[in-house]
C-alpha cells in the first residue's frame, strides 16, 4: 500500500469518526442547549489535552507571542463551536456539512488581507462558483431560512478566520498555546452562561458527552497520521466524505433525506473546493492557505489537530 493510499484511508476513517461525533451532538441538541453541550465537551476534553501538553517539548511559556492575533482566533473559535453545535442540533446533517464546506472558499478570500496572498482569476471563479453552491443549498426566497442556517454560515466564516490565523502565527506560537486558549475561553464563557440554561444530565447523556470528547480526540489522531503519511493534496479532499456519512446517518437516525437543492449545492461546493486544492498543489511558490489550513474548523471544544499539522515534514 502506497503512503498516499494509507494517508487517504486514515483520513477517511478520521472524518467518519468526526461524523459520528456530530451525530451525538445532534442527538443531545434535541434536549440541551449548545451552551451546556459545549461546556461539558470542553470539560471532558481537558484530560485529553493534557496528553498533548505532556508530549510538547517546545521551549517557552503559555504566554502568546502574538496576543492580538491569538485573541482574534480565540473569539472566532468560541463562536464557531457554539454556532456549529447549534446548527447540528436544528438542521439536517447534510445541510450543515454543505455550508461548512464553504470554508476553503472563505480561507482563499481571507488569505488576501491576512497572508498577503495573490488570488488569480481561476481561483476567484472557483470561489464565486462555490459560493453560488451555498446559495443553492440555502435557496433564499424559495425556502424558509432558519436561525440554524445563519449559525452554520457564521460557523463557516469564523472557523475560516480561526484557521487562517493559525497559518499566520503558527510557525512562531507553540502548538499548545494555539490549542489551549480557545478551550479555556470556551470553558469560562460557557460556564458563565450555564446557570441560565442548565438541565440535569442523566448518566447516559453524561456518558454521551464523554464519548464526544473521545471521538474528537481519536479522529484527530487519525487525521494527524493521515497527513504524516500522505500528501496534503491527497488527504485534504477526504473531508468531503463527511457528506456521505451525513446522508447515511441522517436517513438512519433522523429520517433526513437530502433534497435535490442540498445535493446539487453540495456537488458545486465540493467541486470548487477540489479545484482550489488542486490549483494550490501545483503552485509551490504560494503560501497555499487551504492546504496548510487543512483540518476541521476550530471549535475550541477539543484538542484540534491544525496546530500540530504544521510540524509535518513531508513536502506538500
Amino acid at each position: 500500500m502506497t503512503p498516499n493510499t494509507k494517508g487517504a484511508l486514515f483520513a477517511l476513517l478520521a472524518f467518519g469518526i468526526f461524523a459520528s461525533h456530530d451525530v451525538i451532538i445532534k442527538v443531545l441538541g434535541g434536549s440541551y442547549s449548545p451552551v451546556q453541550i459545549v461546556f461539558f465537551s470542553v470539560l471532558f476534553s481537558f484530560p485529553l489535552a493534557m496528553l498533548y501538553l505532556l508530549r510538547d517539548a517546545t521551549p517557552g511559556t503559555l504566554i502568546p507571542k502574538h496576543p492580538w492575533w491569538m485573541a482574534g482566533r480565540t473569539i472566532a473559535a468560541v463562536i464557531t463551536g457554539f454556532c456549529a453545535f447549534y446548527a447540528f442540533s436544528v438542521l439536517p446533517l447534510a445541510q450543515v456539512y454543505a455550508i461548512l464546506f464553504a470554508s476553503p472558499l472563505l480561507i482563499t478570500i481571507l488569505a488576501i488581507p491576512i497572508l498577503g496572498e495573490k488570488v488569480k482569476l481561476r481561483r476567484w471563479i472557483a470561489v464565486a462558483v462555490g459560493l453560488t453552491g451555498v446559495l443553492v443549498v440555502l435557496r433564499p426566497g424559495s425556502a424558509d431560512l432558519e436561525l440554524g442556517h445563519l449559525a452554520a454560515l457564521i460557523s463557516a466564516i469564523c472557523g475560516s478566520i480561526a484557521s487562517i490565523i493559525v497559518r499566520k502565527i503558527g510557525r512562531e506560537e507553540r502548538a499548545v498555546v494555539i490549542m489551549l486558549y480557545p478551550m479555556m475561553a470556551n470553558f469560562v464563557v460557557m460556564a458563565s452562561l450555564l446557570p441560565l440554561v442548565y438541565q440535569p444530565l442523566p448518566l447516559v447523556d453524561l456518558g454521551k458527552l464523554g464519548v464526544i470528547a473521545l471521538l474528537a480526540w481519536t479522529a484527530g489522531r487519525f487525521l494527524i497520521a493521515a497527513y504524516n503519511t500522505g500528501e496534503a493534496v491527497i488527504v485534504a479532499p477526504m473531508q468531503y466524505s463527511q457528506i456521505i456519512w451525513a446522508s447515511f446517518y441522517g436517513v438512519l437516525f433522523f429520517g433526513e433525506v437530502p433534497d435535490t437543492a442540498t445535493i446539487v449545492g453540495s456537488a458545486i461546493i465540493i467541486a470548487s473546493g477540489l479545484f482550489i486544492v488542486l490549483r494550490e498543489s501545483k503552485a509551490p511558490g504560494s503560501e497555499q492557505p487551504v492546504l496548510r489550513t487543512r483540518s476541521r474548523p476550530e471549535t475550541g471544544t477539543t484538542p484540534r489537530v491544525s496546530p500540530f499539522l504544521r510540524r509535518d515534514k513531508r513536502p506538500k
